[in-house]
């Protein structure tokens, strides 16, 4: 298991931006892929975004693309959620989760995070 750290969540209103971060160790950042995930409510987790990977670009879920942006820090071994554009249907426990290989599944990935809470007021 992987120690992977979030932060950034808040409570927003409809339309504004948020900034997420994921923060672990180097050996994580360097070996492993880190995605975002969330989680809402009575929900499972979805899949939300991952950087890019072996040639392959970023890629995002239908929901958030166009609207959310991963990058990543290489120095600070820091993985980014920027998030613009809010809307309540984002509000959701938002998790960094650490896999050698990426998957649009959860269930694949190996380590998570304890996650962020985003909600979002109409």
């Amino acid at each position: 298991q992987e120690r992977l750290v979030e932060s950034g969540g808040g409570l927003v209103q409809a339309g504004a931006s948020l900034r997420l971060s994921c923060k672990t160790s180097r050996r994580t950042f360097t070996t492993n892929v880190i995605g975002w995930f969330r989680q809402a409510p009575g929900k499972g987790r979805e899949f939300v975004a991952v950087p890019p990977w072996r040639g392959n670009s970023e890629t995002y879920a239908d929901s958030v693309k166009g609207r959310f942006t991963i990058s990543r820090d290489i120095a600070n071994s820091t993985v980014y959620l920027q998030m613009n554009s809010l809307k309540p249907e984002d509000t959701a426990l938002y998790l960094c989760a650490a896999n050698p290989t990426p998957y649009s599944d959860s269930r694949k990935w190996l380590s998570w995070g304890l996650g962020t809470q985003v909600t979002v007021s109409s």
